[in-house]
């Protein structure tokens, strides 16, 4: 299981995938990447997880995701129903520079990118104009030659903050309400995030929130669908890509930031579930 994606974006700073259809090769892991993602539902129903917070997206949704922020989809199908959706994943601070010469839409941009926002689903936007969009965006990327493909892919993509940014006030969706499971879910999560660079015990966090060990678990696991030491390590290793691109601490430093004392081990878990070692990650991130 990968839970970092996207590390060609030093290369070429924006990845597109237009109404892509996702039914048979998805896989519902707890992921993060160094860029910002926008994610369009055309078809099917999911379930996204962030923020410590559950929001199910329909057709005609869009959800955003921050650099380095961990999230989970899972699919919501009924039978023969399918799951299709469009795609921008982009490094910001590449695509800033086409929108500084436009204030507001800038503004928009930095709050989407930086701020700590509560919601990040955008619902009811108006689905025939947003597809319209879309489609010509396809359209004007098939036909870009090699060197203007980046050029017309940030185009489209200012397009496309443009036209959230006219629906923002009306769009972003109001918070949904919790469920008993899901509460429990939440707390998990944020007890984890205040704790993931302490030695883990299970018992210490079910104590905190005041419900037994194997209670805690099971509803965490039914819930999100994965174990609560899986979602611990996803913690982790997007912490460590976060410090190893923004921060000079060394390596064994890093480990022990994250609760992983033994360098050769934390080596070993980052190269798993990255693809690169933490030193050739750092290589790369530096050159980006």
């Amino acid at each position: 299981m990968k839970i970092l994606n996207y590390l060609n974006l030093n290369q070429h700073p924006i990845q597109c995938s237009y109404s892509f259809d996702r039914t048979h090769d998805f896989k519902e892991i707890y992921h993060s990447h160094q860029g910002m993602e926008l994610l369009y539902v055309h078809e099917g129903q999911i379930r996204v997880i962030m923020n410590q917070q559950i929001f199910d997206l329909k057709p005609g949704d869009l959800v955003y995701f921050q650099p380095f922020q961990l999230h989970r989809i899972q699919l919501k199908l009924e039978d023969e129903s399918r799951y299709v959706r469009t795609l921008f994943v982009f490094e910001p601070s590449a695509i800033e520079r086409y929108v500084a010469p436009f204030p507001a839409l800038l503004a928009f941009f930095h709050r989407l990118w930086k701020e700590p926002l509560h919601m990040q689903v955008f619902t009811h936007l108006p689905q025939e104009l947003t597809l319209r969009k879309l489609t010509d965006f396809k359209h004007r990327m098939d036909h870009a030659s090699t060197e203007q493909l980046l050029e017309e892919q940030a185009l489209c993509l200012l397009e496309l903050l443009h036209h959230l940014k006219a629906f923002e006030e009306t769009s972003l969706q109001s918070p949904p309400p919790n469920r008993p499971s899901s509460f429990v879910a939440k707390q998990v999560m944020e007890w984890l995030e205040e704790h993931y660079s302490d030695d883990f015990e299970l018992n210490r966090l079910a104590k905190a929130i005041h419900l037994s060990p194997n209670y805690v678990s099971a509803v965490f696991r039914q819930t999100i669908g994965t174990t609560i030491t899986e979602y611990l390590t996803a913690l982790r290793i997007r912490q460590a890509c976060w410090l190893l691109k923004t921060s000079s601490l060394s390596i064994e430093e890093i480990g022990r930031s994250i609760g992983l004392h033994n360098a050769s081990y934390f080596s070993q878990m980052f190269k798993k579930h990255v693809g690169l070692s933490p030193y050739r990650y750092k290589n790369i991130s530096s050159k980006g």
